[in-house]
């Protein structure tokens, strides 16, 4: 059987989620993978690249998707079901009241993206718990990474970003970010070439978020020159790939080489 030609874009997503298995020993044989699915573009195209994957990866590994609906739309994850049927892929979807709620009276003291947030992750642990799951994937990208790393700066003074691979309750849960190396041009772009059924959010909060305004303040700081953009993510995606690769053997892994990392690294 011929394999299935991919585009530039599509390639990108699942090679560069190859490369930060490998680099960071984040599977191993038997493994079962949860994907937290949200609807948008990022945790859809980490979906498919996962889905790719296990045909390629020399040993057998489970995956299943679960989407908490926050509550905005009840029918906004249609389509979700019968994709993952065609897929092959079991799922678990449930309904939630964690948004209309974290907008709400009952929800004073945070903001209403940190109730929300906290209220899923919660409930992720909980599922991942039931499940039997060693690995909980999440489909943050290189441009969280930078926008991550530039807030945790800016607003809480500490040089950290988000982990590709952190183990949580005593090494018994993998939380894992396959896609950080990968920037979110290259997401978009597979994703409608995938024809991935998306749903638009319905989150009132949507567009409005420390992380948005962040995002459009980058957009300064990659004018600084024509390198800037691509000289930050290198900088970042290989300090990530470093920091995370400490526990693995390194002399069987392909180097990073300087000017690629943005190609070859994105709810």
């Amino acid at each position: 059987m011929s394999r299935e030609k991919r585009s530039f874009a599509q390639e990108t997503c699942v090679k560069s989620a190859g490369k930060a298995m490998q680099k960071t020993g984040m599977l191993w044989p038997g493994c079962r993978v949860a994907v937290a699915v949200s609807g948008g573009v990022d945790s859809f195209v980490l979906l498919q690249s996962l889905k790719i994957r296990q045909g390629i990866v020399p040993f057998h590994f489970e995956i299943m998707a679960i989407h908490l609906n926050p509550g905005f739309d009840e029918k906004s994850h249609a389509a979700l079901l019968p994709w993952l049927a065609r897929k092959g892929i079991p799922g678990h979807i449930e309904m939630t009241t964690y948004g209309p709620d974290a907008h709400s009276e009952k929800n004073l003291r945070r903001s209403a993206c940190f109730r929300c947030s906290w209220l899923r992750r919660k409930r992720l642990f909980e599922l991942c718990g039931q499940y039997g799951i060693t690995h909980l994937a999440l489909g943050h990208n290189a441009d969280d990474l930078v926008q991550t790393f530039f807030m945790n700066l800016s607003r809480n003074g500490r040089v950290d970003g988000m982990s590709m691979n952190e183990s949580f309750f005593g090494g018994g849960l993998q939380l894992i970010r396959p896609l950080l190396l990968v920037e979110k041009k290259f997401i978009l772009k597979a994703a409608k070439q995938w024809e991935l059924p998306i749903w638009a959010n319905a989150c009132p909060s949507a567009g409005n978020t420390a992380r948005s305004s962040m995002s459009e303040t980058l957009e300064h700081l990659y004018a600084v020159s024509k390198d800037s953009r691509r000289c930050i993510f290198n900088g970042l995606t290989r300090w990530q790939l470093e920091k995370n690769s400490a526990s693995t053997d390194l002399s069987l892994e392909v180097p990073l080489p300087d000017g690629e990392g943005a190609d070859l690294t994105a709810d």
